[in-house]
């Protein structure tokens, strides 16, 4: 008996057999199972690197059409077509923008809401305004093949539209997103997004605004040589892309940079290859706090990242984009108003895309992830590698 246990004790005490378990035992967060938290909606995500290379015999999403044309006489966004609701669109050259002839929310002055049944059964009653941008006349074109002066002028549509919505009387909030390809519930391939105009601040833009100003006038945060919000206070997203812009290139996240902005697969991302594009100079506030030299800047990133997204797998990437910023302009559309304390917010844009593995293998965000918390198997750090390698020239140039 006790030669036994002796021979089991030799066995486990090892030195080999040690250093295997010690091993085992290290955190290696490129392929142990983890979670990373979102410091702006305060959730976190789970992390499974090791589930990389298990087999697909799931959904396979059909190829995207490549060769569309330059006019669709059936599309609804070509110059001169006549709209579902029986309008004619311009005969545009560059950008153009219209009201929702399908919105989601209608002008005011809307009903009053009843009285609630019940206190856990609450209506809020909801009014504002949502137009359609067409980015360009061409049928065939997206962000990842217009010229980066294209895209000037559709950020400078944003702005206007932004000025416009965001000074009306009763909007509290301006939403600007795209929504391309099919996979992502895009119901026509013209180039186009879309802003819509609130009474109410969503309920996501709401969360990171909150965590931006909890952030803010939290006592505890070290000082650093990060950019700082208005009345010199910290910001969140500052501190973060001041810390990311330093990272070596072997754990970067970085997949591309100017000299204001940078667009990084985030810490915390939940879709594969995720983006989140930020300025890294300086704190800004909104679209209309950028100078020219920024806006061809915040252009040109722009361009950069849809070309090595289309380049990823050579498709026309899918994804949802959205930009988050202050809720509304400040009054009079003074960028030097007193009304300093909505300028917490730092303008951002998400890149959400669905694609996983291919151009026909795409992310599902269900089971686990509907009734617990979001998970990725790729890291955001590999990620952020493969995107890098790609080029600045969009394969159907070469």
């Amino acid at each position: 008996m006790y030669q036994a246990n002796a021979t089991l004790t030799h066995k486990v005490t090892h030195p080999s057999s040690v250093l295997q378990f010690e091993m085992g035992r290290r955190f290696d967060p490129a392929s142990h199972p983890h979670r990373r938290f979102n410091p702006l909606t305060g959730e976190y995500v789970l992390v499974s690197p090791h589930r990389n290379n298990r087999p697909w015999q799931g959904q396979i999403e059909p190829p995207q059409p490549t060769a569309l044309p330059w006019y669709d006489p059936k599309c609804y966004l070509c110059p001169g077509n006549e709209r579902a609701c029986g309008q004619k669109n311009e005969t545009y050259e560059h950008t153009m923008t219209f009201v929702n002839d399908f919105a989601a929310v209608l002008p005011p002055p809307g009903p009053t809401a009843p009285a609630t049944p019940h206190p856990l059964l609450r209506a809020q009653p909801v009014d504002g305004q949502c137009d359609v941008v067409t980015y360009h006349p061409r049928h065939d074109l997206t962000l990842a093949r217009l010229s980066v002066e294209n895209i000037s002028r559709i950020v400078e549509e944003w702005i206007t539209i932004y000025k416009s919505r965001g000074t009306q009387e009763g909007i509290k909030y301006v939403q600007i997103f795209e929504n391309k390809g099919a996979m992502m519930g895009c119901s026509n391939p013209h180039p186009h997004g879309q802003v819509w105009s609130l009474s109410e601040v969503p309920t996501i833009p709401s969360v990171e605004l909150a965590s931006l100003v909890r952030y803010a006038t939290n006592p505890d945060v070290s000082e650093s040589h990060a950019p700082r919000g208005p009345f010199g206070r910290p910001c969140l997203l500052c501190e973060y892309v001041h810390f990311e812009v330093g990272v070596a290139e072997s754990q970067s996240r970085v997949v591309v940079k100017n000299d204001h902005f940078v667009a990084l697969v985030p810490w915390w991302a939940t879709w594969p290859f995720e983006i989140l594009l930020l300025s890294h100079h300086r704190h800004i506030p909104s679209l209309l706090h950028l100078t020219d030299t920024e806006k061809s800047s915040f252009a040109n990133i722009l361009s950069l990242v849809t070309k090595r997204y289309d380049n990823l797998f050579s498709c026309s990437f899918a994804y949802s984009l959205g930009l988050h910023q202050r809720p509304t302009p400040p009054k009079d559309n003074n960028i030097h108003s007193a009304d300093e304390e909505a300028n917490i917010a730092h303008l951002h844009l998400h890149f959400f895309p669905p694609l996983l593995r291919s151009a026909s293998v795409r992310k599902f965000l269900v089971g686990f992830e509907l009734m617990a918390e979001a998970q990725r198997d790729i890291t955001p750090e590999q990620a952020a590698s493969q995107l890098r390698a790609c080029s600045e020239v969009h394969y159907l140039d070469r």
